[in-house]
């Protein structure tokens, strides 16, 4: 397996340097080609939405396709990837952002009760606890 940091995953989904998207593609169609698939990490998913977000100024909907093609490219891996697809699924409808709910997720995971924030935008969110 292949790990993939956010910038060539980025590089990859906008195709928007001709030289860079061209060598991320071919990295990742080569490594799929052998048989591999690349990792992609919860860290990587995060950043990757604050990047098409904020750099890119992709909407909140065209952020939540890109993940769901993410998570539906079979030769991508993605780290923790139910807890990834059940925060996407809370993200899609709630108002705060998909790295809170994966937290959220990942402390669910763990065990805990709840997971304590000053986010009012989770006030409704299950299992958070807005102080």
């Amino acid at each position: 397996m292949r790990c993939l940091d956010t910038n060539v995953l980025v590089r990859y989904l906008t195709e928007d340097d001709e030289n860079q998207s061209r060598r991320a593609a071919r990295y990742i169609s080569n490594t799929a080609a052998r048989g591999d698939r690349c990792f992609i990490s919860p860290v990587v998913m995060c950043e990757v939405v604050w990047v098409l977000r904020d750099a890119y100024q992709y909407s909140k909907a065209e952020v939540v396709d890109a993940l769901d093609r993410i998570l539906a490219t079979v030769q991508f891996e993605v780290g923790s990837k139910d807890l990834v697809r059940r925060a996407l699924d809370r993200y899609r409808i709630g108002s705060a952002d998909f790295a809170d709910y994966l937290i959220g997720m990942m402390g669910e995971h763990a065990g805990c009760e709840e997971t304590a924030t000053f986010d009012h935008r989770l006030r409704s969110a299950p299992g958070f606890r807005v102080l």
